[in-house]
């Protein structure tokens, strides 16, 4: 069966921001009107720009030229804005509503053949249900994270992973110098992909991540340890996610109806606990943004234009309700079903655990 005539194609990136959301942007526009002469529209601040129609434009080559390079999106976003449960006030109140019809309405009215939801796990799993209620969706997986399991890797987390490791880099010379332990706190959600690498790429001699649970003695352990033989400096990475065996992750907020409680504050809890347990002089730093901000590197700018073209290719095909996904060294599509069926954690046995447990590192 011949894949349905296609003429307009949306686009929008929701969720956090990463480096690498203008790549996309870039290649769905350069491929679907330079080699399909489609027409793009640009939806702004993800679902929210299809439920206020002043928040989108139409989308050309001249529009894209020279975003390659930057951070950010050029098209906004929104990471509390899922149609099912959007946010409103009304009468002086603040109400949780679906306005998934209201998204299915906008697609029509707008004439869009094909949705490209450039996205996470939550935007990627609200693509999933409007999918499921009849909207022509083709999802790109983004996210610093890295825990979207049906792709290898996503676009954004070489780019996080790099600040994170440069970070490093710097307050190793500042931590031998001052004798200190450094605590460096980066993002991650409930997955330590970005402390595992970047720990083991930046030389750290404790990494916690969610998926293991730590022992702040085997942690002051390692510390007195490496004093015993001269060294008078320690770096831990730890994700924003980990806690303690038989403890809670630390949250900064307890969050509201407008955004959900958010990870945070490991870093200076350990910090403190070390300075009690081992009379060490103890600092921590928490990279927060910083790790979404920024030029992408060439690795995310590669893998975000490879996903813009497939994602127009699936598209063209009359390939729709998948995710476009990096499996091995070549781009697959997936049912957005699978894509969002569960989060991708560090496998505790896997070898890149065993790997920096080789090197010495305390994990857990």
């Amino acid at each position: 069966m011949a894949a349905k005539a296609v003429a307009n194609v949306g686009i929008l990136t929701g969720g956090g921001d990463c480096p690498g959301l203008n790549a996309v942007i870039r290649a769905v526009v350069k491929t679907a009107v330079g080699e399909y002469g489609w027409r793009v529209i640009g939806i702004e601040d993800g679902f929210d720009g299809l439920l206020e129609q002043d928040k989108v434009c139409p989308l050309g080559i001249d529009d894209v030229r020279g975003i390659l390079p930057r951070g950010g999106t050029i098209l906004g976003t929104a990471n509390h804005g899922n149609p099912f449960a959007r946010c409103a006030q009304r009468n002086g109140e603040t109400v949780i509503y679906d306005a998934s019809d209201e998204v299915l309405n906008a697609i029509k009215d707008l004439r869009l053949d094909a949705l490209v939801v450039v996205g996470g796990d939550g935007t990627l799993g609200a693509a999933k249900d409007l999918a499921d209620l009849g909207a022509p969706i083709v999802g790109v997986p983004k996210t610093i994270d890295n825990d979207i399991s049906a792709t290898d890797v996503t676009f954004g987390f070489d780019t996080a992973l790099v600040t994170a490791t440069e970070a490093i880099d710097k307050l190793h010379t500042t931590a031998e110098s001052h004798h200190r332990v450094m605590i460096v706190e980066v993002m991650g959600r409930n997955a330590g992909w970005i402390a595992l690498h970047a720990g083991i790429a930046g030389g750290a001699d404790v990494i916690l991540i969610p998926e293991l649970p730590f022992d702040i003695n085997s942690v002051c352990e390692k510390i007195r340890e490496r004093d015993r033989t001269g060294r008078k400096f320690s770096i831990i990475v730890a994700a924003e996610g980990a806690a303690p065996r038989g403890g809670q992750p630390v949250y900064q907020d307890k969050g509201d109806a407008l955004r959900q409680s958010h990870l945070g504050g490991i870093g200076n809890a350990v910090a403190r606990q070390i300075a009690e347990l081992c009379g060490a002089e103890a600092r921590c730093t928490v990279l927060g943004h910083l790790q979404r901000g920024g030029s992408p590197t060439p690795f995310d700018r590669i893998l975000g234009t490879r996903f813009g073209v497939a994602a127009v290719r699936a598209v063209a095909e009359g390939n729709l309700g998948v995710m476009v996904a990096l499996r091995g060294a070549q781009i697959t599509t997936v049912t957005l079903a699978d894509a969002v069926r569960q989060t991708k954690r560090v496998d505790t046995d896997g070898e890149l655990v065993r790997t920096a447990k080789g090197l010495g590192v305390v994990l857990g």
